[in-house]
């Protein structure tokens, strides 16, 4: 169960840098358009860019986590 939990944290350190760039790339440059984090929901209407810089910055949080939680 540890290692499920740890490697889910993992990949969530890994998707969600990847999508906030592409969000950025979308918010700057209107293509990739559908590949964006928050595109699709409609609470975040206005704010994807700050959304997209959130997921950058704060994609170590998971990793962090993964790692507090012990070998194994």
């Amino acid at each position: 169960m540890k290692r499920t939990v740890k490697r889910f944290l993992e990949a969530l350190g890994v998707v969600a840098p990847v999508r906030g760039a592409l969000g950025l790339v979308h918010g700057a440059t209107g293509r990739l358009r559908g590949w964006g984090p928050v595109e699709r929901l409609g609470v975040l209407d206005g704010y994807e860019s700050c959304t997209s810089v959130a997921l950058v910055v704060l994609a170590g949080a998971p990793f962090a986590a993964a790692g507090s939680r012990g070998s194994g």
